[in-house]
C-alpha cells in the first residue's frame, strides 16, 4: 500500500486549556485518569507524614469528586511518559488575603528536581497575578523548607497550628 506523496502528519495533541509547560513537565488541571495517583497522595503515609496522616475515605470521596477540573489544582505530569508525580495547588485569599501554594509529590519521585520545578513554575505564574504567595509547612519538614527556598520564598514567621509548630514563607512579587 502506498503511502500518498502529500499526505499531512497528524496533528500534535493539544494540552488543556489552564495548562502550561516546564523543561520536563506539563502542569494541567485534574482529570478523571489522574484519580489513582491522586488519592494516594492523600493516602500515602510518607506523603502525608507532616501533614497529619493519611485523609479517610470520607473526605477522599468528597476530594475525589470535586477535584477533577476545580481551579487552582495542578496535576504535575512528567512530559515524556504522561506518569502523574504530584499536584501543586494554588488557593487565593488563602492566609490573611495572601495566596497560598500547597503542593505533595509522590516518594518515588522525591530527589528528582520535579517538585522544585512544578512549584517554581506554578510560583512564578501566580505573581504575575498577585503581589505576594506564602507557603506553610511543618518545622521539621527539612525537605519542603529548602525546596520554598530554592524558589525563592524566605521564611516569615513561625507558628502553632494542628498542634504542630508551623512556618510561614513568602515571596513578593519582583
Amino acid at each position: 500500500m502506498a503511502i500518498p506523496p502529500h499526505s499531512a502528519p497528524a496533528p500534535a495533541p493539544t494540552a488543556p486549556a489552564g495548562s502550561f509547560s516546564t523543561g520536563r513537565l506539563l502542569l494541567r488541571p485534574v482529570q478523571e485518569a489522574d484519580l489513582d495517583a491522586v488519592t494516594r497522595l492523600w493516602t500515602d503515609p510518607v506523603v502525608r507524614r507532616h501533614l497529619g496522616g493519611p485523609v479517610i475515605e470520607s473526605v477522599i470521596r468528597i476530594r475525589r469528586r470535586r477535584i477533577v477540573g476545580a481551579p487552582g489544582f495542578h496535576a504535575v505530569v512528567r512530559s515524556e511518559d504522561g506518569v502523574v508525580l504530584g499536584l501543586v495547588a494554588v488557593e487565593p485569599d488563602a492566609r490573611g488575603g495572601e495566596t497560598e501554594l500547597s503542593y505533595l509529590f509522590l516518594p518515588e519521585h522525591w530527589g528528582t528536581g520535579y517538585a522544585r520545578e512544578a512549584v517554581g513554575a506554578v510560583a512564578e505564574r501566580t505573581l504575575e497575578g498577585t503581589p505576594s504567595v506564602v507557603a506553610v509547612t511543618q518545622e521539621g519538614n527539612r525537605r519542603s523548607r529548602r525546596l520554598l527556598e530554592a524558589i525563592g520564598l524566605r521564611y516569615a514567621e513561625s507558628f502553632v497550628e494542628w498542634d504542630a509548630h508551623q512556618v510561614l514563607y513568602r515571596r513578593h512579587r519582583a
